[in-house]
């Protein structure tokens, strides 16, 4: 199909119906608003469920009932409104039913703003609800993205009977960009076999997350880990730029590394070696792909510095930090509040580790980083 321009919201909201979505419940909240409107007039077009629920509350539990019964269902929101949903979420994994839920990033913490920010990132790959579980978190960086990995985010909810979140920012969600929509899909007409479908002419099937037992309890986290495992080992994803000659590596997702990768162009344009890791799924994060880049075959470290750069206070950065093991001097640069890092404020801070790696002379003033000035960790 040919390129058209598209709002990320409506993309994502128009790949989610052509993906065969059949039933959406949500709550609007901005920046993702326009996902749910989107949503409001398509969803009847097509003879599909649409239902704005009179909370996030609400909408979850209308999701989590659509998927036990087996088809492709979602809900979008932002920061505040996923905060409501996390008891459903959890309810969801233990259930272990396909879900995908999207989150437009917004300002917070607390009610915040309307502003673009990276800072539900905690939130979403450490604690999307209460208990032992993981979400498969996808992140994209442009509108075509976003529209990818949200046809990808059904596929994999299926393959794992698990839960994925689309994660972007409200720049993600409010930009306009050329992208290719994908073919339309149709709703499928049967069901799995564990679907909540009806009982007659078969044994019932029961779908649930309470296990009063402590034994039976513990099989099904075993049997959740063993599927976080093998996720883990197999869904993996992310994008490297300009590395195989970094003395310096840049690890920023989302929107940050868009921005990220035009600073980089004008490092290497002034001499500097330094490129970009790019994870794509914020989990599983890509420890095994930022290993390979920091050490050669032989087990000599290639990159000298790491700078991580988010738009938050730092939480990606503790996961960069696991990855190198102390091998790596690891520094970041981040802005909160809904402020977007601009490419010139990256650059400083690519060419002020470059300076420091050369044995230059810095000072206190010069270590920008917002709130980790430890360029030496």
């Amino acid at each position: 199909m040919a390129k058209e321009l598209l709002k990320g919201n409506v993309a994502i909201a128009e790949a989610a119906i052509r993906a065969g979505l059949h039933a959406y419940f949500g709550y609007p909240i901005t920046p993702q608003t326009e996902l749910l409107e989107h949503m409001s007039l398509r969803m009847p077009q097509l003879g599909r469920v649409f239902l704005q629920a009179e909370s996030e509350l609400a909408a979850i539990n209308m999701v989590y009932g659509a998927a036990c019964a087996g088809v492709r269902a979602m809900t979008s929101s932002s920061g505040p409104g996923i905060s409501l949903m996390q008891e459903g979420l959890s309810y969801i994994a233990c259930s272990e039913v396909p879900v995908v839920l999207v989150d437009i990033m917004r300002g917070g913490p607390g009610l915040g703003n309307i502003q673009p920010t990276q800072a539900d990132y905690h939130q979403l790959t450490k604690s999307t609800g209460h208990g032992d579980f993981r979400s498969i978190v996808l992140a994209p960086s442009t509108v075509q993205e976003a529209i990818d990995f949200t046809v990808l985010a059904f596929d994999l909810a299926e393959k794992y009977r698990t839960l994925v979140v689309v994660a972007g920012d409200g720049m993600i969600g409010q930009m306009m960009e050329p992208a290719e929509l994908p073919p339309m899909q149709k709703p499928r007409t049967t069901r799995p076999e564990w679907a909540l479908t009806g009982a007659e002419g078969r044994p019932k099937n029961i779908i649930t997350s309470l296990f009063l037992n402590a034994e039976s309890l513990e099989d099904v986290n075993t049997r959740l880990q063993a599927k976080i495992n093998r996720i883990r080992a197999e869904e993996v994803r992310h994008e490297a730029m300009l590395t195989e000659d970094a003395d310096i590596l840049v690890v920023a997702f989302g929107s940050a590394s868009r921005i990220a990768k035009t600073a980089i162009r004008e490092a290497r344009r002034q001499g500097v070696k330094v490129g970009l890791l790019r994870p794509i799924t914020l989990f599983p994060f890509a420890y095994t792909p930022l290993n390979q880049l920091l050490v050669s075959t032989s087990g000599v470290t290639r990159v000298k510095a790491i700078l991580v750069v988010e738009m938050s206070a730092g939480q990606m950065v503790e996961d960069v930090r696991l990855a190198t093991r102390g091998r790596v001097a690891v520094s970041f640069y981040g802005r909160t509040g809904g402020m977007v890092p601009l490419p010139d404020e990256i650059l400083d801070q690519i060419l002020l580790l470059a300076r420091r790696l050369d044995g230059a002379p810095t000072t206190g003033e010069e270590l920008r980083g917002t709130f980790d000035r430890q360029m030496a960790a």
